[in-house]
């Protein structure tokens, strides 16, 4: 008999018993594939990868401890009971019974996800690691046409627009965004909250048309709990601030579809609504006690209404848009918060048609700005004489105003990204603008920095009032190359030159000095050259100089290399043909442009 023999029934060990194939957790927790799908994503339940799959590589495993997990939710027979709902449905119109039929339907059974929320983020901060791929799947659906008969029900679309909308105005009344970049999939955003950088992409504002290639049903699944997640998260957000939620708006700015500047108002007026209601209560508090009688008898229509004129400013230019003022306490703000809060703070800015106006609508406001567009409902007309830029992307314009300028929408994007106010030369009407550079590309570790790139970096030391180094011709250079390169101020190449510099400017100065000790000393020239003194002082001199920066790292790479183990030596020699890979593409990217640079001249 085998030593580790184990007869037939036994229990299970090793990878036997603590994975699962899909069809026995199916069949474990009977229930329907589509329906243990849900659960999975709900629970966040997610396939593993055993070292050893005792059942073969074409299935897909779980952990046993996971559908367990799974197993003892409620959800489970919540689910039971509406597919057991659904079949009194089917049966009682597979009997002609219409009103048997419509009383069930009436009494359908329902489901919350908050304790599965609670359940997974414990803590608000997990809920703000875990809220990219919620954002972006937000924004996609709110960018999909609203059409009755689709795949998609409406609420759901018109849900999603005003979560994400909600979020925008939160982001853009704190001044939490950090960086943007416009893309082919579309517009990248980088916010900062609580301390947690969120980053979260939005579509263009283009046509969306729904493909048969996804399978909407599980991405439906996922938008349930982001829905949920993210209007908890809008919810803790807004009560951080002092405002209210969910949000009343204005009912004329919704049918206009400025939701999102809608919500900037509300959370604009909030700070003083509170005071006033706070001011109002203590003054107050034992004779208008019988009040609250009376306002739970108004009509609902009545209420709004009253709300709406109690909590929003009025509709007149000037008013309206009071973003620059901050909900939270000034003393709160970080010194970032502050820069983002002031880029923009003495324009006013005009956008026309033609031009992503959700996006700059959010943007703008986020760092300071106030921005109106061409339509109903705005705060101000283009025929306001305090506009500083107006946003345009056609190559002509049929009527110019002298007291402003007029940029393209990249002009806003770069501002925000280098976090200056860019010259608008580059960005005028009808003019190729310069490259759109990513803020999420760091240039010093790519090993290749764009013409444009140090173009803004100079922009910026000269907005700080920082003296820039001239690599090559300062003494500066020539101290210490070394550190230089440590810093990233210069590359390899001018370090070994500025090396090599200060090599020969060494030599020069010894042999100056040993000239001048044997003109004192009465010593000949011919006297010198037999003797060959100077010779040897400038042997010496060559030895006391630094080695050559390439020749001193690749000595220390051979030591280190040698005392690897093999794995080790092996990751680094992937690591370094990695490398060598990147400093090829970067070769290539230069000689784009000395060839571009070659054909302009030409």
């Amino acid at each position: 008999m085998p030593k580790h023999y184990r007869p037939p029934g036994k229990k299970k060990e090793g990878n036997a018993a603590k994975y699962i194939t899909r069809t026995k957790a199916v069949h474990h927790l009977q229930v329907s594939l589509p329906t243990f799908r849900k659960l999975c994503i709900l629970k966040g339940i997610f396939p593993r990868e055993p070292k050893k799959k005792v059942e073969g590589n074409h299935k897909t495993y779980y952990h046993t401890k996971d559908i367990a997990f799974v197993a003892h939710d409620p959800l489970v027979e919540k689910f039971r009971d509406i597919r057991a709902h659904k079949r009194k449905v089917k049966k009682a119109l597979a009997r002609k019974n219409r009103e048997l039929a419509d009383r069930l339907l009436n009494r359908q059974p329902t489901y919350k996800l908050d304790r599965l929320i609670l359940e997974r983020y414990p803590a608000f901060v997990d809920a703000l690691r875990d809220l990219d791929d919620c954002l972006t799947m937000v924004h996609l659906f709110a960018a999909l046409p609203a059409v009755g008969g689709e795949r998609i029900q409406v609420e759901r679309i018109h849900n999603c627009r005003r979560l994400s909308h909600e979020w925008q105005a939160y982001i853009s009344q704190t001044h939490s965004l950090r960086k943007t970049f416009i893309s082919v999939k579309g517009i990248y955003y980088q916010a900062e909250v609580e301390g947690q950088k969120i980053t979260w992409l939005t579509p263009h504002a283009l046509q969306q048309v729904l493909t048969d290639d996804v399978d909407f049903n599980v991405m439906l699944t996922f938008l349930e709990f982001y829905e949920a997640l993210l209007g908890f998260v809008n919810f803790k957000l807004y009560h951080s601030i002092n405002v209210k939620y969910p949000p009343l708006l204005d009912p004329q700015l919704e049918a206009l579809a400025a939701e999102l500047y809608a919500l900037c108002r509300y959370v604009s007026a909030a700070p003083e609504r509170q005071l006033g209601d706070s001011q109002a209560i203590s003054s107050s508090e034992n004779e208008q006690s019988e009040d609250k009688k009376v306002d739970a008898q108004t009509d609902e229509s009545d209420l709004r209404l009253a709300q709406l004129q109690h909590q929003l400013p009025a509709n007149e230019p000037g008013t309206l848009m009071h973003l620059v003022e901050d909900a939270t306490g000034a003393d709160d703000e970080d010194n970032e918060t502050k820069e983002c809060k002031n880029l923009f703070k003495k324009f006013k800015f005009f956008l026309s048609r033609e031009v992503p106006r959700e996006s700059l609508l959010f943007i703008i406001p986020a760092f300071g700005g106030v921005v109106s567009w061409e339509g109903d409902g705005s705060p101000f007309k283009e025929s306001d004489e305090d506009i500083t830029h107006q946003i345009v992307d056609r190559p002509t314009q049929g009527h110019m105003f002298l007291s402003r300028e007029y940029v393209q929408p990249q002009w806003i994007y770069d501002c925000v990204n280098a976090r200056t106010i860019l010259p608008t030369e580059a960005y005028l009407v009808g003019r190729v603008p310069p490259a759109h550079l990513s803020p999420f590309v760091d240039n010093e570790a790519e090993g290749y920095v764009p013409e444009y790139a140090e173009t803004i970096k100079r922009l910026q030391d000269a907005a700080s009032k920082q003296v820039l180094p001239m690599p090559g011709i300062e003494s500066g250079d020539l101290d210490d190359p070394q550190n230089l390169l440590a810093e990233g101020i210069i590359d390899r190449t001018e370090a070994s030159e500025a090396a090599e510099k200060k090599r020969k400017l060494a030599m020069l100065e010894k042999q100056y000095h040993d000239e001048l000790n044997m003109e004192l000393q009465g010593i000949t020239y011919s006297a010198s050259l037999s003797n060959k003194n100077l010779q040897s002082s400038v042997e010496d001199v060559q030895e006391d100089a630094p080695a050559d920066p390439e020749q001193m790292e690749k000595d220390t790479r051979d030591l280190s290399m040698v005392a690897m183990s093999r794995k080790k030596r092996r990751l680094y020699e992937a690591m370094q043909i990695s490398k060598e890979r990147k400093k090829a593409n970067v070769n290539i990217l230069k000689e784009r442009k000395k060839k571009a640079e070659a054909s302009k001249k030409e």
